[in-house]
């Protein structure tokens, strides 16, 4: 059955945008100091005639997506060229529907070929499908942003019977163990009726951001905007701050949550965070930190209030079981929840939350946000460092 709502793709267009950090930021095992936007511009049509624009944005997050020891430049400029193929892609797709099932679709049986083709020829590294993913992330957003635009409502009101051709049982799948049905069900089954309009926002503190004023060299912004910590939670009011850490020098990592610790009880901040960002390969290292932290610093210990993505993101390919870890602390997928089925097999292996990032796709976010939801795992919303429109 189709709706008289439904929509197809009829025109696509991509812009680049270069943005420069205003300082370094180091994550995993790697430093950012730019970064450039792949902005998305979609134009749709319903079967009346009527048309709309629609546009979404995601950073081309290089050391992220794609974490290496090629040079970047390279990777760089193959998902430039990636973006572009998915232009074409979009542009001549003949697929009509609400943008959760044409995103799906896409997702499922274009991106996979798309991206064999684009690696079947490269020499060296492919392309990783979270680097194909986050590239076809604009398109998407734009997708569902013109959808909306086109409809004259919220898109997040059209997450529901009334615009969809298609219930959840169409795109997942329940863990065989769980009394879950996703017959009959819609996204808008799993979202909140009324959106609170305040939420704790989460401060990043990279692996360089300044902790004290003996660590300035001289050769930091002088742009009227912080450069140290606590200069940043008097500003900004904070509350939370998400701490950067290595993954493969316990002492530094220890030292370095500490120091922001104690930072952040002078500052009454109240809650921490961990990040990984997928340096760390066995659970021990993680589980020793946080033991010493309960052990020498109770109260810190106790500010942690989860752990994100401590190993590697290729979970079909690195089955390591975590339960040992969220029984200490809540357990966050970030760069593994690429999907609905890796949340599926995260649940498996111990991780007890997801980190929904659109930048994986607005399709894809939904989907696993309501798989996660319908199976009781935690989520939270993201990106901290997207800059402009994404």
């Amino acid at each position: 059955m189709s709706k008289a709502t439904d929509i197809r793709v009829v025109g696509a267009k991509l812009y680049f945008l270069p943005i420069q950090n205003r300082v370094p930021l180091k994550f995993g095992a790697e430093i950012t100091t730019s970064v450039t936007c792949a902005r998305a511009c979609l134009v749709v049509a319903d079967a009346q005639g009527r048309s709309a624009v629609g546009w979404g944005e995601t950073p081309l997050s290089v050391q992220w997506v794609w974490p290496s020891r090629l040079a970047y430049e390279p990777r760089l400029t193959a998902l430039k060229e990636f973006c572009r193929r998915l232009a074409e892609a979009w542009a001549g797709l003949e697929a009509s529907g609400h943008p959760m099932e044409i995103g799906h679709d896409f997702q499922e049986q274009v991106l996979p070929k798309l991206l064999a083709a684009f690696n079947g020829p490269r020499s060296g590294e492919q392309v990783p499908w979270l680097a194909a993913l986050v590239c076809c992330s604009a398109f998407d957003l734009a997708l569902h942003d013109a959808y909306g635009q086109l409809v004259g409502r919220p898109v997040y009101e059209t997450y529901c019977s009334e615009f969809m051709n298609r219930d959840l049982a169409a795109f997942l799948e329940p863990a065989a163990s769980a009394s879950v049905s996703f017959r009959g069900k819609f996204p808008a089954d799993f979202l909140v009726a009324s959106r609170p309009d305040r939420l704790r926002a989460w401060h990043l503190v990279g692996g360089l951001d300044l902790l004290e004023s003996e660590e300035r060299t001289g050769g930091e912004p002088d742009d009227g905007y912080p450069v140290l910590l606590a200069d940043w939670i008097q500003r900004d009011g904070l509350k939370c701050l998400k701490v950067k850490l290595r993954g493969n020098d316990a002492a530094w990592d220890y030292q370095r949550l500490v120091n922001v610790g104690h930072i952040a009880i002078a500052s009454e901040v109240e809650w921490l965070t961990a990040d990984f960002n997928c340096t760390v390969n066995d659970p021990a290292y993680v589980n020793e930190m946080l033991d010493r932290l309960r052990d020498e610093h109770p109260r810190l210990h106790g500010m942690v209030l989860y752990v994100e993505q401590p190993f590697a993101y290729e979970l079909d390919q690195h089955r390591i079981d975590v339960h040992s870890v969220s029984a200490r602390k809540p357990l966050f997928l970030d760069e593994s929840a690429h999907d609905w089925r890796m949340v599926k097999l995260g649940r498996e292996l111990g991780w007890s939350g997801v980190a929904l990032k659109t930048c994986k796709t607005q399709t894809g976010a939904l989907l696993s946000a309501c798989w996660a939801r319908a199976h009781g795992m935690a989520l939270m919303v993201q990106d901290l460092t997207n800059p402009m429109l994404a």
